[in-house]
């Protein structure tokens, strides 16, 4: 058995992406292959962290209000994530945008699951602006994060039909796409990291 790939989890709600990873982690595709080492949460009392705390995952849990800058903020993040010598960084449902600082101490080692496809419906409203226009094919796109919002190299993407006007429909739809595509997506990237 080879060395195991260390990740840190980043998210900001109820944690189901961090959870599929974890249990995969633990008993499925990356058993035996990757291990979370810290989950990052930037709202307190968030679902997430209970969900960390059941799998015994180390976390951070800080509102980035509570330093004075945003860098100050990532700076600390990074240190940790040095400390746990992390090879890759998943954003899961992470609602924060990722400065320089965090980008550049880990470029090409971070990458986000986003709720459309790429490129197009980019931001935090991906899956309302897709239904406000009436499209027909949604998806799930992972993603290289770079300096542009949702605009890094795509790695994969998963598409499903849905001919309905209910958002939350579709993250329901989209949401049991993403646990699986999500860590199958890890584990092909972990031979290269």
């Amino acid at each position: 058995m080879g060395v195991l790939k260390r990740l840190a989890v980043f998210a900001s709600g109820s944690g189901t992406n961090f959870e599929a990873i974890a249990q995969a982690c633990k008993d499925g595709l990356l058993a035996g292959k990757a291990e979370i080492v810290l989950m990052v949460c930037d709202k307190p009392g968030a679902l997430v962290v209970e969900r960390a705390e059941r799998f015994g995952i180390e976390s951070f849990v800080a509102s980035p209000k509570s330093f004075p800058t945003k860098a100050d903020y990532e700076a600390r993040v990074v240190e940790l994530l040095r400390s746990k010598e992390v090879d890759l960084i998943c954003l899961a449902g992470y609602m924060r945008i990722v400065a320089h600082t965090l980008l550049d101490a880990y470029e090409g080692r971070i990458i986000n699951i986003h709720p459309a496809l790429l490129p197009s419906f980019k931001g935090a409203h991906g899956v309302e602006d897709a239904v406000a226009y009436g499209v027909k094919v949604y998806g799930i796109t992972i993603h290289w994060v770079d300096k542009t919002i949702d605009g890094g190299k795509i790695i994969d993407q998963r598409a499903f039909y849905y001919d309905g006007s209910d958002a939350a429909e579709v993250h329901r739809l989209g949401q049991v796409i993403e646990h699986q595509l999500y860590v199958e997506t890890i584990d092909k990237l972990l031979a290269s990291i």
